[in-house]
């Protein structure tokens, strides 16, 4: 029996109106306690998730959150606490216990809000919220369509780990006691698929998936489903390679986390701490002068769109690299204060990183490659941020003469992140539509390959 979960009219319990009031109401509960400066941010979230594997319902959640995070300065002392409750009781509670927390903190001379006239004052409407007022009824049958049509793609498909669908609308609030106070929500749906093929050498599992702020931006559960299918039947008949040298293309699924990791090196407390590999790299070049990163943090739908940052920093489009050079790093303001320079207004992470490219598609970057590796998933967390070492496990395709030639499996690609940047011989124009971070196939010269 299927349990309806229908949402109403008001999706929240609580209005942009009554967020807000909390929030002030913290802030001048703070003050009036002796807190110097504060900040605060209520949110809340609501939303579900359905999945079924083979045809049938293996799990219906309904999730619905909220919470309060206070941060309190005492001079430079900080202190830092939060809640699940909004009563009255709670938020005093929870603000005195900022306070005591505060009180018994070392000074830091780089503590405390970011500078007050870097406050974000213009806001524009960054189309993030759309409701999707979906039933679990509905949601499974959206959910069933598409694992049917991976099941049925193939004889060869014989299990499924399963389809889900799933939900999230969130809202919050951010406020700081320089005035600053900005209420923004946002949406989050998603739909995907993981199946399991067979043949005479062995099984094989492969998956799709697709997000979007918007549902009707989704892939249909039928090209979800079959895209799933075709991705898991691809990997059939696997191989081992031989060890060596080879030009090795990542997919556009898995390129990101190169630029990941290039984000992690150039962020605030890693280059504060001195666990970077790209330590004082600012004004140097590091990948070819035909690469540029931009941020990009006003695109609409974008999950990494937003006009002000955890700090309640004004953000702006910026070169991050240009021409191979990095002009800037990811700081918030305290990591700024240790490094002795100006916020970027990334405290809480990068928005939306857009990498050039240099082919149109993926089928070019192969007839480049000619003959190499193509990586399509990736394994383990084999990556020293401190020295840039690098080895993963992997797996993907062969390719001869710029065309795929069978599958490969058990692999372990490893080089160093400065050579693999500096190596980077070209990037497709095939980034994925879900990710916030536009980057597409990147193709790397040369590469380790040793088969497991």
């Amino acid at each position: 029996m299927l349990v309806l979960i229908l949402f109403g009219k008001n999706m929240f319990n609580h209005s942009k109106t009554e967020l807000s009031q909390l929030c002030q109401q913290a802030l001048d509960l703070a003050k009036q306690g002796g807190a110097t400066a504060a900040e605060a941010d209520f949110s809340e979230a609501i939303g579900q998730s359905v999945n079924v594997r083979l045809q049938e319902i293996e799990q219906i959640e309904y999730q619905q959150d909220k919470s309060l995070d206070i941060t309190v300065y005492v001079g430079q002392r900080k202190g830092r606490a939060s809640t699940a409750d909004f009563s009255p009781q709670a938020l005093s509670e929870t603000i005195r216990a900022a306070l005591d927390i505060a009180r018994y903190t070392a000074e830091d001379d780089c503590a405390g809000l970011a500078n007050a006239d870097l406050m974000a004052t213009e806001f524009g409407d960054l189309d993030s919220y759309h409701e999707w007022n979906v039933s679990s009824e509905e949601a499974f049958e959206i959910a069933r369509r598409c694992e049917a049509e991976a099941l049925n793609a193939d004889k060869r498909i014989e299990n499924s780990e399963g389809a889900g669908l799933q939900t999230n609308h969130y809202q919050y609030v951010y406020g700081n006691s320089h005035g600053f106070l900005h209420h923004e929500q946002g949406s989050r749906h998603s739909l995907s698929c993981s199946v399991v093929a067979a043949d005479d050498q062995g099984m094989q599992r492969d998956y799709w998936h697709d997000t979007a702020r918007n549902h009707l931006d989704l892939e249909t559960p039928e090209t979800i489903g079959q895209t799933a299918a075709v991705r898991t039947l691809r990997r059939l008949d696997a191989r081992n390679m031989s060890t060596g040298n080879y030009p090795v293309l990542f997919d556009a699924t898995i390129a990101g986390g190169s630029v990941g990791h290039l984000v992690g090196g150039l962020s605030g407390g890693a280059l504060y701490r001195e666990t970077s590999f790209l330590l004082d790299s600012l004004g140097k070049k590091i990948l070819p002068e035909f690469i540029h990163l931009r941020e990009e943090p006003h695109i609409p739908r974008s999950f990494g769109s937003t006009y002000f940052d955890a700090d309640g920093v004004a953000t702006q489009p910026r070169f991050v690299i240009e021409n191979g050079v990095i002009q800037g790093y990811f700081l918030g303001s305290y990591s700024a204060r240790k490094l002795g320079m100006q916020t970027t207004a990334n405290a809480g992470g990068a928005h939306n990183l857009y990498l050039s490219h240099t082919h149109a598609t993926q089928a070019e970057l192969l007839k480049t490659m000619g003959s190499g590796l193509l990586v399509t998933e990736l394994m383990g967390q084999g990556v020293n941020m401190l020295t840039g070492d690098y080895s993963r496990g992997a797996a993907g395709f062969w390719v001869e003469n710029g065309v795929v030639a069978y599958p490969v499996q058990e692999i372990t690609i490893a080089g160093r992140l400065q050579d693999m940047y500096n190596n980077i011989v070209g990037v497709a124009d095939d980034s994925l539509r879900r990710s916030a971070h536009k980057v597409g196939s990147v193709l790397i010269s040369e590469m380790t390959v040793a088969s497991a």
